[in-house]
């Protein structure tokens, strides 16, 4: 069931929530998702979950990508999801988790909505595939 988006152009914001400082890895990501012709903004470094929330519901987003690599994945994305629930906006929005997440809590964070989490050595074409078969048709 994948089309092509004629009509419309995915919006996807990567976020960088925390104190995380290691955006390498979520430039690469914006750029990819630019290059697919996705609708690209970026957070820039060290946002509360809020302002993050913020963002995603001003600009109407349709993907959410979390980039994170600090460790504080299991406090600060259900944050970001009980923030995108209490503005309506969980429902409609396709949220995605990078970076170094342990599988032993992967499940955890897909029970508070994340659709997919990718790690190290996930090919951006993976990615790429995974959002324009997901997102949210409006």
């Amino acid at each position: 069931m994948s089309t092509e988006n004629d009509e419309r152009t995915i919006r996807c914001m990567v976020a960088k929530v925390g104190l995380d400082g290691h955006d390498r890895g979520a430039h690469v990501i914006a750029r990819a998702f630019r290059d697919a012709g996705f609708e690209v903004i970026y957070s820039g470094l060290h946002k509360a979950p809020d302002d993050i929330v913020q963002a995603a519901v001003q600009e109407d987003i349709d993907v959410l990508g979390i980039s994170i690599l600090s460790g504080a994945h299991d406090t600060l994305v259900p944050k970001i999801m009980d923030g995108l629930e209490e503005y309506g906006a969980k429902d409609d929005t396709l949220v995605l988790a990078g970076g170094v997440i342990p599988d032993e809590d992967r499940d955890e964070l897909k029970d508070t909505g994340v659709a997919a989490i990718f790690g190290p050595g996930t090919s951006i074409e993976e990615t790429i595939e995974f959002v324009r078969e997901n997102a949210p048709d409006r």
